[in-house]
């Protein structure tokens, strides 16, 4: 028991403790850490619509970090992996860098991810995911969010993105892959209209032309070569035979005179 002369709110002597900060209160809170992150992107835009790429630091964004990264557009609806944080490395079982988002995902879902990813670099406006993966041998069911929000490269072109991925539980044999089951887009500017994701062609290709209304051009006929012009006749001289010595000789004729 605390001695009589002891103050209120003291520590008895020799009793230790730990000072924790508010700050550090469920640190790894998926909702907090998402909240943070794009805190962190907002104070970065300084009135500008979207920050730079140049402008991120991994001090600024300490508490997401293993959850973090940066990603390039690189086609349309693709985007990959420029830098990535501990976490994402621990669910693939190898380093993520350089490999597409969609390596995250199951088959069926990366189409969507994809019209969302398009839209966050097109729009431009902000995404969050809820992925879900389902329970397997040696894999126990996960629940993730994921953040997607963009950012403009040296070039001023906006064909980067910053996000971050958390699942929660163990992640159990890897790599482990989500289904897409929710997404909400944010605007950028408060209030302003939504554009929402929309489905495109397979590969984001113009409409196939109708085959039955589709005629074929004629084969061109191929031109008549124009008539060589005709050659002159040969002359009699030209087709007579060479003259012999009789020939000659029998044109000579004797003349006599009888004076």
């Amino acid at each position: 028991m605390p001695d009589d002369n002891q103050k209120s709110g003291d520590l008895p002597p020799g009793a230790g403790g730990r000072v924790l900060h508010l700050a550090e209160f469920d640190a790894n809170n998926p909702a907090r850490i998402l909240a943070d992150l794009r805190d962190y992107w907002q104070s970065l835009r300084r009135g500008r619509a979207i920050p730079l790429r140049s402008e991120i630091e991994p001090k600024g964004i300490r508490g997401a970090l293993d959850y973090a990264f940066i990603l390039e557009r690189v086609a349309p609806g693709a985007a990959r992996f420029r830098l990535a944080g501990r976490h994402l490395i621990d669910l693939m079982g190898m380093e993520v860098r350089g490999m597409p988002l969609c390596a995250f995902l199951n088959p069926g879902s990366r189409g969507r991810l994809s019209d969302v990813l398009e839209t966050v670099f097109h729009a431009p406006q902000l995404a969050e995911l809820t992925l879900v993966a389902k329970a397997e041998y040696a894999r126990p069911a996960l629940a993730a969010r994921m953040l997607l929000m963009p950012l403009r490269s040296d070039l001023g072109d906006v064909t980067r993105a910053l996000g971050c991925l958390i699942s929660e539980g163990e992640p159990g044999s890897l790599p482990r892959r989500f289904d897409l089951v929710r997404e909400r887009i944010l605007p950028i500017f408060e209030g302003a209209e939504i554009v929402a994701p929309s489905a495109s062609a397979p590969g984001f290709a113009e409409p196939p032309a109708d085959w039955r209304r589709t005629r074929l051009p004629a084969p061109a006929e191929p031109a008549t070569p124009a008539a060589a012009p005709a050659a002159p006749a040969p002359s009699a001289a030209a087709t007579a035979l060479p003259e012999t010595p009789e020939d000659r000789r029998a044109r000579f004729r004797v003349v006599v005179r009888n004076d």
